[in-house]
């Protein structure tokens, strides 16, 4: 079983490689505007899990800065999530709020949801202003 999960975590690998997108071309103040959002952002995720790449190929997609990390192969940041998250659960986005709160979200259709969401109000923001 195990030898059959590395062959798919590779061509999970190999398909994400080929199929990333190049990402969205914005005016640099809007650009930078979301870079300032995105930098309080965290991705938990493993390299393998065809949710997380769902999710990196949004963030690509979107042309966002976030930091992805190592929920599985780093113990730190797995004992991080478990203990402030609440669960080894991943994709989880963590969003650092300005007040010092956390906001721990699971579920890669709600993170890609959120991040067009912010893009999209970033955006807004801007035009207006």
């Amino acid at each position: 079983m195990k030898i059959i999960r590395w062959v798919l975590g590779r061509l999970i690998l190999a398909i994400e490689f080929v199929m990333t997108p190049k990402g969205v071309q914005r005016d640099a103040q809007l650009q930078k505007k979301l870079d300032e959002e995105t930098s309080k952002y965290r991705l938990y995720q493993f390299a393998a899990c065809p949710f997380c790449v769902k999710v990196r190929y949004a963030i690509k997609k979107l042309n966002m800065k976030i930091e992805l990390v190592d929920a599985k192969n780093d113990k730190h940041h797995q004992a991080e999530l478990v203990a402030m998250g609440g669960q080894l659960k991943v994709p989880c986005l963590r969003i650092s709020k300005d007040d010092g709160e956390d906001i721990w979200m699971y579920e890669s259709d709600d993170i890609i949801r959120f991040l067009n969401q912010k893009a999209d109000a970033v955006s807004e923001v801007t035009a207006a202003a």
